[in-house]
C-alpha cells in the first residue's frame, strides 16, 4: 500500500507521517529524501541541488520522475509519500490532504522556534497572512507548471481535517481510513472529508475516544472557502457528534 501525504502549510504532515512511521511501519519518502537522492545520482551536494531548482523547472520534473520511479519499482512495499505532489504522480496510492484551521495553523509556526531564520513572523497574525500567501502562490505556480488546482478536494481520497486532534490520532484515523481504501479498493473514490465539530462550530465537546468509532454514523454536506468549513445540510449533527465524543463528521461538498 501507498500513501501520499500532503496538505496545508502548517497542518503538522511531518509529525504524523512520523507517527505513521514509528508505529504502523510505513518507510517515508520525503521531498527532502527524494531530493538528496537525485543529488547523489548527480554527485552534487544538497545545496548545490537547492541552486539549481531555484533556477530551472526542469528539477522539479526531475523529483517528479524519481518520486513515481520510488512507487512503480516498490510496489508491495508500504510507503508513506510525505510531498506536496505524490499524489498527482505516484500510479496509485491512498491520496490524503490533511486541512487544518488557519487560525491553529499560524498558531502553531508562530509558536515553533524550529523554523527559525527560514520563516519568521511578527506575531500570530503575520504568520497567518504569509501562510495564505504562501498558499495562494503555490497553487499559482503548480496550475502553471502541471495544470493542476492543488485546493481542489476531488484530487483526494481522504481530505482529513488536523486542527484539533492530536497527531496519533490523525495518524490512526488515516491509516483506518487508508486500509478500508485498500480492502475495497475504493482509489478511484475521492472526495471524502472527515472534519472535526469543533471546526463546524460546536460549543460543547465531550472528550474524544475512539471508544465507538471516530466518525458520527450520519453524514453531512459542507461548502468550503479556503480553510473555512460552512454546514449546508445537517447542522444539527454537529452538536450531537460534539457532545457523543466523536472526532469527526462525514461530510461531502454540497
Amino acid at each position: 500500500m501507498h500513501i501520499t501525504l500532503t496538505g496545508n502549510l502548517g497542518s503538522g504532515k511531518s509529525t504524523v507521517s512520523k507517527i505513521l512511521e514509528a508505529k504502523y511501519g510505513l518507510e517515508i519518502f520525503s521531498t527532502g529524501k527524494v531530493i538528496r537522492s537525485i543529488a547523489d545520482d548527480l554527485g552534487i551536494s544538497v545545496l548545490e541541488m537547492n541552486e539549481l531548482m531555484s533556477k530551472d523547472p526542469q528539477y522539479d520534473h526531475m523529483i517528479d520522475d524519481k518520486t513515481a520511479a520510488i512507487s512503480r519499482e516498490n510496489p508491495d512495499k508500504a510507503i508513506l509519500f510525505d510531498s506536496r505532489l505524490a499524489w498527482h504522480f505516484v500510479a496509485k496510492s491512498f491520496k490524503v490532504f490533511l486541512s487544518v484551521d488557519l487560525g491553529e495553523a499560524a498558531r502553531r509556526v508562530y509558536a515553533d522556534a524550529s523554523r527559525g531564520e527560514v520563516e519568521t513572523y511578527k506575531d500570530e497574525a503575520d504568520a497567518a497572512a504569509q501562510l495564505a500567501a504562501r498558499a495562494a502562490n503555490e497553487d499559482k505556480r503548480y496550475e502553471e507548471l502541471y495544470g493542476i488546482h492543488y485546493f481542489d478536494f476531488n484530487n483526494y481520497n481522504l481530505i482529513l481535517d488536523s486542527s484539533f486532534l492530536p497527531p496519533d490520532r490523525i495518524a490512526d484515523a488515516l491509516i483506518g481510513e487508508a486500509r478500508a481504501c485498500d480492502v475495497w479498493d475504493g482509489y478511484d473514490k475521492t472526495g471524502r472529508i472527515l472534519v472535526s465539530p469543533k471546526r463546524l462550530g460546536a460549543k460543547k465537546a465531550a472528550e474524544v475516544t475512539f471508544e465507538h468509532g471516530y466518525v458520527y454514523p450520519v453524514s453531512i454536506k459542507v461548502s468550503v472557502d479556503g480553510d473555512r468549513f460552512t454546514v449546508t445540510e445537517g447542522a444539527e449533527y454537529v452538536e450531537k457528534a460534539a457532545e457523543e465524543g466523536y472526532a469527526y463528521l462525514s461530510a461531502v461538498l454540497a
